[in-house]
């Protein structure tokens, strides 16, 4: 990830954040999936929602206290 980028997003800058969470979105996926059931009783494998959202949380959290 380019330099540039990484100081505007622990600046907040929106945009240079959405890169970084482009970046690493097919991690979040990969940490989101569970096991999950429908309101059938059937199982099945998918991303948990909530899961998700929160590991996004958490890295905006971690690219925002980043001190360079």
């Amino acid at each position: 990830m380019p330099y540039p980028v990484i100081i505007a997003a622990t600046k907040g800058d929106p945009d240079a954040m959405a890169i970084v969470i482009q970046r690493y979105e097919s991690y979040i996926a990969e940490f989101s999936m569970r096991t999950l059931r429908d309101e059938r009783g059937n199982t099945y494998y998918g991303i948990d929602g909530d899961i998700q959202d929160r590991l996004r949380s958490k890295l905006m959290q971690a690219v925002l206290s980043f001190r360079i």
